[in-house]
């Protein structure tokens, strides 16, 4: 979990409150505690808990019908429930009810520990599904499937292999929604309450990536202060999203390859080898089969990526998903801006409708957001848009630009053409890809 793990306690009697908020505590959680069920139920209307322990038999509010409270705010919420009273009926009622699991006193705190600590690691991965779920509902269906055949296809293929254990590319163009399928296919696997784990391999420099994705020891280079799992360890039960794997070196490539085929991987200055378990979805905009000619990419480890293949088509070559996709985040960021605009006129539908979309959703997503942001009409006209006047080839006096402007300007025009391949842009533009990428962010250009 990326925070500490918190965790309630729930006892009408003070010295297990109070020896089991110390045990916790010193295990390294954030302890509260409550005297009842009412209590409890005013603690968790200011904060979530990951865990509740929660004795059966209080006056007041039983534990059982806590149980039931906080499952209607947040059924995400793991309960173990503790009794010095047991009954085979009350257990079958409380794990029937959704309790994680059921303890009699007196306990072994070590036996109560490891149940808590697995009742956390099921709440942080409930909380990211669920999460997960929410950020696809967010999206929006147009943007994944919208209503053209090529996009019905992708579907179907996406809908067809998620439950299988197969590894998948997701081929396409920059901006096109390959991390969003990826999602997707680990939404509708077996493998859902996982995790979901997306490594960037295009973003990071050989040494970052390989501790990135193998994890390191302490002192196993410097900087080094702590041991720190990587993203194949992280992955583990769940499903491994590799975007850009073609960009990654041939050192890491045979790493990758040894992790695929063993199941097994060493993290960076250490010796010991751990077992991981995941799903490997990749994604590309390269020519894969042209660089295993070349000789740049190992051609054992493309066929034992390259399983099962999933081509998203740019969005220029499906024109009837257009309109429906730009509505949808015109309807999305108009509601986040507390703009009243209903829509757009008919020439931007027209120009819309003739543009190329080089950076596919994402650019339309981007267009749309932008002439939001400027427009105080009830529709998106094209004094709106900014991009109508690039494309129309409409010349720029550059003497009315900050240099920092043209600087810009030629970084994004260089990235565009190079579909956002860092490093052929940097070598295009003469300077390394960490200095790229430092104005990459001052300037606010993210990947399409």
């Amino acid at each position: 979990m990326s925070r500490i793990p918190r965790v309630l306690i729930v006892d009408d009697e003070l010295h297990v409150r109070e020896s089991l908020s110390h045990w916790f505590t010193e295990d390294g959680y954030e302890v509260e505690t409550a005297s009842g069920g009412h209590e409890a139920l005013s603690i968790l209307g200011r904060k979530n808990f990951d865990v509740i322990i929660s004795d059966i038999k209080m006056p007041g509010m039983d534990g059982l019908e806590l149980q039931r409270r906080v499952h209607e705010k947040d059924p995400d919420t793991a309960i173990v429930l503790v009794t010095a009273y047991a009954s085979v009926d009350t257990a079958v009622q409380a794990l029937k009810e959704g309790a994680y699991d059921y303890l009699v006193k007196p306990f072994d705190p070590e036996e109560l520990s490891k149940v808590v600590a697995k009742a956390c690691e099921k709440a942080s991965l409930s909380r990211e599904n669920t999460a997960l779920k929410e950020k696809l509902a967010k999206a929006g269906p147009t943007i994944i499937t919208g209503t053209s055949p090529g996009m019905r296809k992708v579907m179907e293929l996406a809908e067809m292999v998620a439950p299988t254990e197969t590894s998948v590319m997701i081929r396409g163009e920059s901006g096109t929604g390959k991390e969003l399928i990826a999602r997707l296919i680990h939404m509708r696997s077996g493998r859902s309450f996982g995790p979901m784990v997306a490594v960037n391999c295009g973003a990071l420099q050989e040494n970052i990536l390989e501790s990135e994705l193998f994890g390191h020891e302490k002192g196993a280079f410097t900087g080094a202060v702590s041991r720190r799992k990587g993203k194949l360890e992280l992955a583990d039960g769940g499903t491994l999203f590799l975007d850009e794997i073609g960009d990654i070196s041939s050192k890491v490539q045979v790493e990758l390859l040894r992790a695929l085929e063993d199941r097994k991987i060493t993290r960076l200055g250490g010796g010991q080898e751990i077992p991981v378990d995941f799903r490997l979805i990749c994604a590309t905009n390269k020519d894969l089969e042209k660089a295993v000619e070349e000789g740049t990419f190992r051609d054992d480890l493309f066929f034992r990526i390259n399983v099962f293949t999933i081509t998203i088509p740019p969005l220029r070559d499906r024109p009837e998903d257009i309109m429906p996709i730009a509505e949808h985040f015109l309807q999305r960021y108009a509601g986040a801006m507390g703009r009243r605009v209903t829509g757009f006129d008919g020439e931007v539908r027209d120009f819309f409708l003739r543009y190329r979309w080089p950076g596919n959703v994402r650019e339309l997503a981007n267009a749309v957001e932008r002439a939001l942001v400027v427009c105080r009409d009830d529709k998106i006209r094209m004094e709106h848009l900014p991009l109508a006047r690039q494309a129309s080839g409409e010349p720029e006096d550059p003497a009315s630009e900050s240099l920092s402007s043209l600087e810009e300007r030629h970084i994004r025009r260089v990235l565009k053409r190079t579909g956002f391949n860092v490093t052929q842009a940097a070598k295009i533009l003469g300077i390394d890809r960490v200095t790229l990428y430092n104005k990459m962010r001052k300037f606010g250009i993210e990947r399409e």
